[in-house]
């Protein structure tokens, strides 16, 4: 579990009190107090996840995350004190995948980056074939009528989820409890953000609706070709 963590807040408190927590969880943790130097850090060290504040001078956390998604699928936490819904909705465009408000408890924190880290062994590790999708979950890969789609971790799973339950209809709570964790239950921007990107990537070559909304339930994932589910060895 334990892994590099980059942490890229301009408040020196909130960096010390972060390498403190997560070093005692045996991280190996580094340090940035503004955004260009935690990018070149970055760059350098290739951690395993980023924690960024939102607000910072010079660079926002929204243009870390651009940033560091132009080049990788690190898992990015951004943190800020505000909480309402159009800050959350835009870094998750930006290419965060979580979000935690200022202030908040260091546990909630820890059990987000283990979360993320985590890579829970799966049920199978057989090819996932669902009609015109077939997602590899050992080579965490994913070809939509043979072609390869570039998705980021959390994209990944989320589809991996569908995929899995093809043409039944999965909750909202469901869907936010096994890809974020019981703490996001309530956190539906989540999904509306990352429903939005896989429908982008997977439906715009082929101007086919592969992810359905179910209105005030959740999303139903019908590939085009799908009869029913099946897991190849």
């Amino acid at each position: 579990m334990p892994g590099r963590i980059l942490v890229i807040d301009d408040e020196p408190q909130i960096t010390r009190a972060l390498r403190v927590s997560l070093s005692a969880q045996s991280f190996d943790v580094r340090t940035a107090n503004d955004p260009e130097e935690g990018l070149r850090v970055f760059g350098e060290w290739l951690p395993d996840l980023v924690i960024t504040d939102l607000m910072m001078p010079g660079m926002s956390g929204v243009e870390v995350c651009r940033a560091i998604r132009a080049t990788s699928t690190t898992p990015i936490l951004v943190l800020s004190v505000r909480d309402h819904e159009r800050s959350k909705v835009e870094a998750l465009d930006a290419g965060a995948d979580d979000y935690v408000t200022k202030p908040f408890s260091i546990q909630e924190l820890l059990a987000r980056v283990r979360a993320h880290l985590r890579r829970a062994p799966e049920r199978t590790t057989a090819a996932i074939e669902a009609g015109d999708f077939v997602v590899d979950v050992t080579a965490h890969s994913v070809t939509v009528q043979g072609k390869p789609v570039h998705l980021t971790p959390k994209e990944f799973e989320l589809l991996l989820h569908l995929a899995r339950n093809a043409g039944k209809v999965m909750t909202h709570r469901i869907l936010l409890t096994e890809v974020w964790g019981a703490q996001s239950a309530y956190q539906p921007e989540y999904l509306r953000v990352f429903v939005g990107q896989l429908r982008k990537k997977l439906e715009n070559e082929t101007g086919r609706q592969y992810i359905q909304t179910e209105p005030w339930v959740g999303y139903r994932f019908v590939p085009e070709g799908w009869v029913g589910n099946e897991e190849k060895s």
